[in-house]
């Protein structure tokens, strides 16, 4: 269950806002699997100290978000969390 509703604005004290948010999303060219991974390393830096990392995470786990890094975790990393909770959505706290 989400803690917080999303409408209520823990979007508003997210760390990613701002001119950092193009860490968190592929750019509309093609990225280099290194250049991923360098990217999204900025992006999970950048969670790692975010307030509002675990409702971002619990939010992009219950709408099924299929890109960029919310609450520190890629898609591919969502959707293995997905498979172990057998399709839940929800990330335990």
């Amino acid at each position: 269950m989400l803690r917080e509703d999303w409408s209520t604005g823990w979007q508003q004290r997210a760390a990613c806002r701002g001119d950092d948010s193009v860490f968190f999303f592929a750019p509309s060219h093609f990225e280099k699997r290194a250049e991923k991974n360098a990217r999204e390393a900025v992006a999970k830096s950048i969670c790692a100290g975010c307030p509002v990392r675990e409702p971002c995470l619990e939010f992009a786990m219950r709408v099924g978000e299929t890109h960029g890094v919310w609450g520190g975790l890629n898609e591919m990393e969502r959707r293995a969390i997905h498979r172990m909770q057998g399709h839940g959505g929800v990330v335990p706290a």
